[in-house]
């Protein structure tokens, strides 16, 4: 294979996982005519239609689909090699890619980013905050940062935070008209705000404690969300119960602009933990990065 190919092969990942050339033009730090031109040399050279192009959105072909699965984790294997070799240097450096649920990132990596970089300038962090599930890997992510009980076993996984308790909270005013549970089976007589979980699309249920037992509860209401923070501006706006992790509602609790209920029942779970790969050598870099997140107990 030509070097050219490798380029150009790397322009075609940019803009099918962007689905747009403009996007892909802007990971690239390449023009939008540029990128255009070097994706069509390469269906060109293949004799295959990788992207099918309307002036509103790029999607990928039959074809290109099935190269794009073949290069997600090829490319991202070869730039885990590339950054093994910042292990030679005695200064951590080049770029750390990280997907994360949107608070974890705003609320614990963000605020540990100042001093982090002042300590390794030459580390860059790229963060994507997404709440559904990402295949690290394939899309060639250093580490994740998730929920300890969602981390894949064949992950290495650091907590970076506390247990994470969960909360089943409303607004005042919704328990003077609807008065409070006193159980979790009485949920079936409240409006609760359902949540739709991003990465199975389906709708979760809430979970308490019985006796030491798991109990899953089913719950129906008029309003269903599938981010956090419209599930707390709801529950603040009167909309009904919402079943949230107390972290992300924990100023409007101390504020009295939300209360809780059913505290008794809810359960606390392994809070954020950053996780990566096993099989991948781990960089100077992400190692710093690990540690400068790692929560002590």
């Amino acid at each position: 294979m030509k070097r050219e190919d490798l380029s150009d092969l790397a322009a075609f990942l940019a803009v099918a996982e962007e689905r747009s050339f403009t996007r892909g033009a802007i990971r690239l730090g390449l023009s939008q005519a540029t990128l255009s031109q070097t994706v069509s040399n390469l269906e060109r050279r293949l004799g295959l239609r990788l992207l099918a192009r309307t002036t509103r959105s790029v999607r990928t072909t039959e074809a290109g689909q099935r190269l794009l699965e073949t290069l997600r984790p090829a490319l991202a294997d070869i730039d885990a090699q590339v950054q093994a070799l910042t292990a030679l240097s005695d200064t951590p450096s080049g770029t750390i890619r990280l997907t994360s649920i949107r608070f974890a990132a705003r609320a614990l990596v963000l605020p540990a980013l100042s001093a982090f970089r002042q300590a390794y300038p030459r580390v860059k962090v790229e963060i994507s905050a997404e709440d559904a599930f990402t295949d690290i890997v394939a899309s060639g992510f250093d580490g994740g940062i998730r929920f300890g009980h969602q981390v894949e076993k064949d992950m290495v996984a650091v907590p970076i935070g506390p247990d994470a308790r969960v909360a089943v909270v409303a607004a005042p005013g919704y328990f003077e008209r609807h008065g409070r549970p006193e159980n979790p089976r009485d949920l079936a007589r409240h409006d609760c705000i359902n949540f739709r979980m991003a990465s199975a699309g389906s709708i979760a249920r809430w979970q308490f404690w019985e006796n030491g037992r798991a109990l899953d509860v089913k719950v129906d209401g008029a309003l269903t969300v599938n981010d956090g923070d419209l599930l707390a501006q709801a529950a603040l706006d009167g909309q009904g119960l919402a079943y949230i992790f107390e972290d992300q509602v924990a100023e409007h609790l101390k504020s009295g602009r939300l209360l809780r209920c059913l505290e008794a029942w809810c359960p606390a779970l392994p809070g954020y933990h950053l996780y990566y790969p096993t099989r991948r050598q781990k960089t100077p870099a992400l190692a710093a990065l690990v540690e400068a997140l790692r929560y002590w107990a």
